[in-house]
């Protein structure tokens, strides 16, 4: 099945594409080139024909011979498929730690939409990744908590995660700024208290990842122009 994918794939190359995300997302492995959509397309495709028999023959695979697209793949199968929860904490398991990407990354993490059918599960099952090492798997957490938990339950446990995560990894700070940025659109008041702490020390975020945020923050065309003034006077020297 697995090469029949590889085929479907292939197929739908883009090599302008495949040369714009090349330098988009360099030496993070080979790449296809096909866009977003039409992965999203074939993986609900996969997921409808057999989504365990990709997944099986997906983890059984080398990780190092795999494509981009292909990964980004099976993040999306474990969202789309028909699966029980306690397997798809399990396909996770066996995905996260291949994901070599922002790109796999972030497609995989927005799929998951079975998450806010069981949010306290799934919410315990992302925080475990917070503890690990690697820049990844933390950017795992943190855009997962952003794609399905900001919500007015769960809204302060993310601000306190996101001030806690202290990983250096570009796209970890990347990610934080990204969530945090969300979260001021949607809960400004509550998210607002976090940036105007003075420092780390001080209970906020780390002076680039709070920086970035309010630019994230000021970028956004759901914030009135007296907010992104205020915001910018809060910025870090």
């Amino acid at each position: 099945m697995l090469q029949d994918v590889r085929k479907k794939l292939f197929a739908l190359t883009d090599e302008a594409y495949k040369a714009f995300n090349d330098k988009l997302v360099p030496g993070t492995g080979e790449t296809i080139g096909v866009r977003v959509p039409k992965v999203r397309d074939l993986a609900k495709e996969v997921a409808k024909a057999d989504a365990c028999r990709f997944l099986d023959e997906m983890e059984a695979a080398d990780g190092s011979s795999l494509y981009q697209e292909e990964l980004m793949l099976q993040g999306m199968v474990i969202g789309y498929g028909k699966l029980s929860l306690e397997e798809r904490f399990k396909r996770l398991d066996a995905w996260v730690p291949r994901v070599s990407s922002w790109a796999i990354c972030d497609c995989g993490s927005s799929t998951l939409k079975f998450m806010k059918k069981y949010p306290e599960e799934s919410f315990a099952y992302v925080c475990r990744y917070l503890e690990s090492g690697r820049e990844y798997e933390v950017r795992f957490s943190a855009v997962t908590l952003m794609e399905h938990f900001i919500t007015e339950e769960y809204i302060d446990r993310l601000l306190e995660i996101y001030q806690r995560i202290s990983h250096d990894g570009y796209y970890v700070k990347m990610a934080v700024a990204w969530a945090v940025s969300v979260c001021y659109v949607k809960f400004p008041e509550k998210t607002g208290k976090l940036l105007e702490k003075e420092s780390r020390e001080a209970g906020g975020l780390s002076d680039w990842t709070h920086n970035k945020a309010i630019q994230k923050i000021r970028e956004s065309r759901r914030v009135s122009d007296e907010e992104k003034e205020a915001l910018n006077r809060l910025k870090r020297k």
